[in-house]
């Protein structure tokens, strides 16, 4: 199991991937950043669709946007 031993590759050949049987050392460190960032962004995004967020014919129930969009947020705020 595991496909075979390692054979001789060339040295001279460049990826972008890393070549053949790449395990860079900091590879956890480098996965944390890069998951740290994209939740970062996706964060970002949600708070802006959030504020954006404008429903012109209201719902006949609840769903789920209601308790996050600034227009039932302010809405609540005022009847309250």
């Amino acid at each position: 199991m595991g496909g075979g031993a390692r054979y001789p590759y060339p040295k001279h050949v460049w990826t972008p991937a890393g070549g053949w049987w790449s395990r860079p050392a900091n590879w956890q460190t480098n996965t944390a950043i890069t998951f740290l960032g994209i939740l970062a962004i996706a964060y970002g995004v949600w708070n802006v669709s959030a504020e954006r967020e404008v429903r012109y014919i209201a719902p006949s129930r609840p769903i789920p946007s209601m308790m996050w969009a600034k227009q039932f947020k302010d809405q609540e705020a005022r009847d309250a």
